[in-house]
């Protein structure tokens, strides 16, 4: 069985026991978080489609842990200008891993 969730504006086909990397939601390392915006849930059967939600479908997670993705940097530069600009960025993620799919 398999699902499609919303999470962080992103879209993510997930499984039983998959691992991945989304967005920062809270919680500690340990805690159960649970997505309840299921667009699409499908199995040996049907697929069951939402608009946009599947109704009664919710997917429960475990919180790996907290972290931040690689520093990412933005530089610019004017050339014959002596103009620099350099910025930095590390975006805060959580590593997931799904426990359950409670289909609608």
């Amino acid at each position: 069985m398999y699902a499609v969730i919303k999470t962080g504006g992103k879209q993510y086909r997930v499984a039983a026991d998959d691992v991945l990397t989304i967005e920062k939601i809270v919680g500690e390392a340990g805690a159960t978080v649970e997505f309840s915006e299921v667009l699409m849930v499908g199995g040996a059967g049907e697929a069951k489609l939402g608009s946009p939600a599947v109704p009664g479908a919710k997917v429960l997670a475990e919180v790996i842990e907290q972290g931040r993705a690689p520093k990412i940097i933005a530089f610019k530069k004017r050339r014959r200008k002596n103009s620099r600009r350099k910025r930095g960025h590390r975006q805060t993620q959580t590593r997931v891993r799904i426990k359950e799919i409670i289909g609608g």
